[in-house]
């Protein structure tokens, strides 16, 4: 699982991508991102699922977000990616 952080906006988005890969590489099967801690966000929250949701394909893995908040929900069909980030069974 990658547990995204209680803050994930413009200003912390790029540090928290530089271990994406590698996070996600670590997984042994599905690549589950854990987006119940998220308070302060914005469109850069996506950015980030994207970039995982890209490195897990990439690797032959399916991908999948748990918990993450309605605004979250909000912002990702405001930009047309809700299909692309799909909620965990």
């Amino acid at each position: 699982m990658v547990t995204l952080p209680a803050v994930l906006t413009h200003a912390v988005a790029a540090g928290f991508t530089d271990g994406l890969k590698q996070a996600v590489l670590s997984q042994p099967g599905e690549v589950v991102a854990d987006a119940s801690a998220l308070q302060e966000f914005d469109s850069s929250a996506l950015a980030v699922l994207l970039a995982c949701r890209r490195e897990a394909l990439a690797a032959g893995k399916a991908f999948a977000v748990r918990g993450a908040p309605a605004r979250l929900g909000q912002l990702a069909r405001l930009y047309g990616v809700a299909d692309l980030i799909p909620a965990a069974a």
